[in-house]
This record gives C-alpha cells, structure tokens and sequence, in this order.
C-alpha cells in the first residue's frame, strides 16, 4: 500500500510517501516559503523522486489542525483535492499528536505546543508508554495549560519548535518536572502523519466531501463579531 503524506499545519513543511510500511522519501524544512507556493511542488518533486505516480496511491493522509489557519487550509484544501480527483481515501490525523508521535517511545506525559499567538497556545497531553490521550487537543492560554499541567505533579516532555518561545515560564511554573524534547524532534514528519493514519480504517472516498480541518478556535473575525453581537444584547 502507498500512502502520501502531508503535514503544513504550521510554519515547517512536511511530505512523505511511505509504501508497505517503510519510508520511500522525506522531506522536512522549516524555511521561510509560504506553503501556497512550496508545498504542491514538494508533492510533485517528492513523487517524482520516489518514481511514484499519482494513481499509484492507495491513501493520503494529512495533518488535519490545529496549528495555523493558513497552513492547516492550504494542506487539507490540497489533500481534498488530490484524494477527490485521484478517487482515493483520505485519513486526518491531529497536528499536535503527529508532533508528539516524534516521542512515542518516551514513557511519560508528552505536551506538544504550536504558538497561537497572545500568549496562548494549541496543545494536548500524550502518554508516550500507549501514546493515550491525557488531554484532549484544545486551546489555552500558557498560563491556563502551566497550572493544569502543574496538577499532575509528574515529569511532562515538551515538544515542538515553538516550545523555546514559553520555556523560561515552563520551568518558572513546573521546575524540574519540565523536560525538553531534543530539538531534533521538535518538526512534525508527515511520515508519523501516515504512520498514525495506518492505524485507523479507511474511510470511503464519499466521506472527504465532509472532511474539515480541526481548528480548535474560532477565527478572530467571527469572535469580535459574536462579541459584539453579545454586547448589543446587553445595551
């Protein structure tokens, strides 16, 4: 089975093509190239490469959010596109817990964070020993998550690029119970995207007309609106 993998919920950039289990090719950069004009090429480039033809794949899967609207957009509009037009399944997996797979072997909490701006955060808490959901993907202000996190009185691995940017405030809060991921680790691989995909059965082709990214946050237009329409409400 081939699968191709799509990972842009965020600043880095990932596409894999994985065939019966093993990694055929890679791609990992976080470099400044918006994902509108890198991430189709990477698609061609990386197929290409691999001596792969677009028929030839069985499934895609993508990294379906939260993480930045754009880049959660710009992946899932082209994994639609390309799962609709090639008639092939297509699997979303959550960013956040593509990110914390880099750590599945950790026996511990893992606490993947994205930077969602104004001090807060898009985050989620993994055992790494059966990889479980301890906390759910949401959105929370840093100090929000720092005293949920602190309640558990137990090591925690963070993981994630925008990890460096709370750092200082992570040990303020949790001392030595704040462990950091190596920073190799720290870029999602749209070949854990797939690896997690693999897992779960396949949905059929008619279900991608209802697949949606998983923002986890309303966007900043429809919030002042409905904050507006609350304090009409109140006049």
């Amino acid at each position: 089975m081939i699968w191709l993998g799509i990972e842009t919920a965020n600043a880095p950039l990932s596409v894999a093509v994985v065939k019966d289990g093993k990694v055929v090719a890679e791609v990992i950069q976080n470099i400044k190239l918006t994902h509108s004009a890198g991430a189709m090429p990477a698609i061609e480039n990386i197929l290409a490469n691999a001596g792969i033809k677009t028929n030839e794949l069985d499934a895609i899967a993508v990294s379906e959010g939260p993480g930045s609207y754009t880049g959660v957009r710009i992946g899932v509009t082209l994994a639609k596109t390309l799962a609709w037009t090639l008639q092939k399944p297509l699997v979303g997996v959550s960013s956040l817990k593509a990110l914390a797979a880099n750590a599945a072997l950790y026996d511990g909490l893992i606490c993947p964070i994205f930077d969602a701006r104004r001090n807060n955060v898009y985050t989620a808490v993994y055992n790494g020993a059966g990889f479980d959901v301890v906390v759910a993907d949401y959105h929370d202000h840093i100090d929000g998550l720092l005293n949920r996190l602190k309640a558990f009185e137990s090591p925690i691995l963070f993981i994630g690029a925008d990890v460096d940017i709370f750092w200082d405030k992570i040990i303020e809060v949790l001392g030595d119970y704040a462990l950091r991921a190596p920073f190799s680790d720290d870029l999602p691989r749209a070949s854990e995207v797939i690896r997690l995909a693999s897992m779960r059965d396949l949905p059929s082709v008619e279900a991608i007309h209802h697949f949606i990214p998983q923002y986890k946050r309303i966007a900043e237009a429809e919030a002042n609106w409905l904050k507006e329409q609350k304090e009409k409400a109140h006049e």
